[in-house]
């Protein structure tokens, strides 16, 4: 026997869809509001009815809703606003009915979002004139008398089903509530059409306060784009017009308007405007090509996800694999999108151009990065509290010095229904679908492209203004010119002179104590790179030495003769890999900083083999041709082993990391040594130094190689090179230009700026 059943929803789906869905009275109000911009009203009316000042309510309160959309027919409330999950806008985007007469882009499709209303009362009652007729239709729903989970009624013990609850429909062919006339909206007195809802909900729910209403208004006011207008809004230039909006909230208790300031508003644009100092406009991801587009404080910028700036990232590679083997084989599934972003500087020095008074900053952090899909906001990306973005989360768990804060970070991104299908919102509203690859790849692709601008542009303002400070305090010598004017001005009182002498006394202690920690720092700087270097080769000898001296052990303790042939062999290779190890372990400990170590002629050709020795498995590995050229004498210079190595340690590694991201042709590594000229020039072919890191790349903590980069490398090298009077620099003429990529040129002249 078999036969055939259906669903039969229980009446608590309400809870659900309503009460327990929503989050908060805020997001339930967006939805409601939401309806009227698909329904192109041009404004929207919350009135709260019978409220108190401090907005306490009674039993007789009401919550009413106003618009004068185009309304909601018969057969749109008999039929599809009592189905739950109904797909009339679904069906409709389909169909390329996804716009309406306005222009707008309809939000709605789940037909889920009119059971909000549930989140703020129990009985509502809905009256809706459609554009174009004469008749006002009336739907009443009254679900007080049930119980909060909608499982019996009036406490009899009939379990309840969705179809047990009933509404009211009635229609009129006279209007009584939606009819022409005056209407206060807001300030203004405007006209009120013959067509619109009015959505009244009573037996309220929840708690109700003045902070809890400006919240809803903030929220509200942001509902479209709050960038769109940050060039017309200017304080300085009272003149200036804002675009009147199109879509108008007002909020009323009883009969007297609200108003609620929107001025953060505009404070928020002058700031984007006059105190961000990095402006990100314009910007796009064309997912065909994968390149993100945008304009750098008016700068055109182009980067593609292959480029070494962006694979080169700790964040990408453990996204999309260390050689960005996942992007290449399934690329990205989000779509195309637009964003704009706004860095500020939080730093509490008052001096600065762009300094932020608590004021600033507290509106700051009111915003994060918005999420708008088709101009309208979707909740609740960008609130102060969310981190849709895990930034803080990163922060918390690699380094926040790697990341920008949530705090100084202001912003937007726009996606489409259309150009982003698969980056759908969750039923209840409270962001998007994490479904497939699409909601991880945008989140990915915009992580990826804020650490680029924290690691390279955020990283380049701060090179600048740490080279400033220093120029000014340790070039011009501020303290002990300091020390100097209190001296003059102490005149003869002997007491203060000798405590004061005293002090600066002190002060140089301190600061050669300090020059002495940083140098020797600096000597050791490169100890941890060249191990990092050797180490896998001599685990991996030591590993094969060990594996030869247990099979010798083995043999050994077995019946028979051992062959002295077999046992002799054994014993040279495993001298070998013992005289390897070393070899290498000796280059290392050239590196440590030794007072023995004094300056004396070295031939560079020798330290040079000797960091080639180091790099021979990685060179290999990655089929890269290193070559040595030498010109006329042989180049020899007055220095120490420690610091030709520390050198070529970061040169090669340097070269090694960016010759990586070059995908095909020969991968190449050439140094040219001039012994008549006093130099070498160290060429590779990868991509080369960009010109705007040209001006940082000597600088401490800079570097292009995202979060794998220290930034001390070139900076130690130069350092160490300046002490001895030699120099590096960047080529910057065609003739020191031997491969297309990076060229350093080293000079051994000493005396040379």
């Amino acid at each position: 026997m078999s036969e055939t059943l259906n669903f039969q929803p229980y009446a608590r789906l309400l809870t659900m869809l309503g009460d327990q869905l929503i989050t908060n009275e805020r997001v339930a109000l967006v939805e409601i509001i939401k309806n009227a911009y698909d329904a192109d009203a041009d404004w929207v009316k919350v009135t709260f009815s019978g409220f108190n000042e401090d907005y306490t309510f009674g039993p007789d309160s009401k919550i009413i809703i106003e618009d004068d959309g185009i309304g909601m027919t018969k057969q749109v409330l008999t039929q599809h606003w009592v189905s739950p999950a109904t797909p009339i806008k679904k069906l409709g985007k389909q169909n390329d009915q996804d716009t309406t007469a306005k222009g707008r882009k309809i939000q709605g499709e789940k037909g889920i979002g009119r059971f909000a209303i549930l989140k703020l009362g129990r009985t509502v009652n809905i009256v809706s004139r459609p554009e174009g007729l004469q008749s006002e239709y009336t739907l009443a729903l009254d679900l007080s008398p049930y119980d909060d989970d909608f499982l019996t009624e009036n406490k009899k013990n009939k379990v309840l089903f969705l179809k047990d609850i009933k509404l009211k429909f009635s229609s009129s062919a006279k209007p009584k509530v939606i009819r022409e006339g005056e209407v206060l909206v807001g300030a203004r007195t405007v006209e009120r059409k013959p067509h619109g809802t009015r959505i009244e909900i009573s037996n309220l729910r929840g708690s109700w306060n003045p902070d809890k209403v400006k919240l809803v208004y903030e929220d509200l006011i942001r509902l479209q784009s709050i960038f769109d207008e940050t060039d017309e809004v200017e304080q300085e230039k009272p003149k200036a017009k804002a675009k009147v909006p199109d879509f108008d909230v007002v909020i009323f208790n009883d009969d007297k308007f609200q108003p609620f300031s929107s001025e953060y508003i505009g404070k928020l644009r002058r700031l984007i405007k006059y105190d961000s100092i990095l402006r990100i406009t314009d910007g796009s991801y064309h997912e065909p090509t994968r390149t993100f587009k945008f304009k750098l404080n008016d700068r055109p910028i182009e980067l593609t996800l292959n480029d070494p700036e962006i694979s080169g990232l700790k964040i990408f590679r453990d996204i999309y694999g260390q050689k960005g083997e996942v992007l290449k084989a399934r690329g990205t599934k989000c779509g195309s999108f637009t964003f704009g972003f706004y860095v500020f500087d939080f730093d509490r020095d008052p001096n600065k151009k762009h300094f932020l008074n608590s004021e600033d900053r507290k509106i700051l952090k009111a915003h994060r990065i918005y999420l708008y899909r088709d101009k309208i906001r979707v909740y609740p990306y960008g609130d102060p509290d969310d981190d849709w973005l895990q930034i803080d989360a990163h922060r918390g768990k690699i380094a926040a010095g790697w990341f920008l804060s949530n705090d100084q970070v202001v912003g937007h991104v726009n996606i489409t229904q259309r150009g982003n299908p698969k980056l759908r919102d969750k039923t209840n509203r409270e962001g998007l679908i994490d479904i497939g690859d699409a909601t991880s790849d945008f989140i990915h692709l915009i992580q990826i492209l804020l650490f680029w601008v924290r690691r390279k542009p955020y990283a380049q303002y701060l090179a600048k203004q740490k080279k400033g400070k220093d120029v000014e305090v340790v070039k011009k010598e501020q303290v002990k010119a300091a020390i100097d004017v209190v001296a003059e001005k102490l005149g003869d009182n002997k007491p203060a002179q000798t405590a004061l002498a005293q002090v600066a006394k002190l002060y140089a202690q301190e600061r050669n104590y300090l020059i002495h920690r940083a140098e020797t720092t600096e000597s050791l700087a490169g100890v941890g790179l060249s191990v990092e270097t050797a180490s896998h080769d001599i685990m991996s000898v030591m590993h094969r030495g060990l594996i030869a001296l247990d099979s010798l052990i083995t043999e050994s303790q077995k019946p028979g003769n051992l062959s002295k042939d077999v046992v002799g062999r054994e014993l040279i290779s495993l001298r070998g890999m013992l005289s390897f190890v070393e070899t290498q372990l000796k280059d290392i400990q050239q590196l440590f900083k030794s007072t023995k170590q004094r300056r004396k002629d070295i031939r560079v050709r020798e330290i040079l083999e000797k960091v080639e020795r180091l790099f021979s498995t990685s060179l290999t590995r990655d089929g890269v041709n290193f070559r040595i050229v030498e010109r006329g004498a042989p180049l020899v210079a007055k220095t120490t082993d420690a610091v030709l190595l520390q050198l070529f340690l970061n040169l090669f590694d340097n070269s090694l990391y960016w010759l990586q991201s070059k995908v095909s042709g020969k991968r190449q590594i050439e140094v040219l040594l001039d012994g008549d000229e006093q130099m070498l020039i160290f060429s590779d072919n990868g991509p080369g130094v960009k010109s705007d890191d040209a001006p940082y790349i000597f600088e401490p903590f800079y570097s292009g190689k995202g979060e794998e980069g220290r930034g001390l490398g070139l900076y130690i090298a130069r350092q160490l090179l300046d002490k001895h009077d030699y120099a590096i620099e960047l080529a910057d003429i065609k003739r020191h230009k031997l491969l297309s990529g990076a060229n350093f040129v080293v000079s051994f002249v000493q005396g040379e700026e």
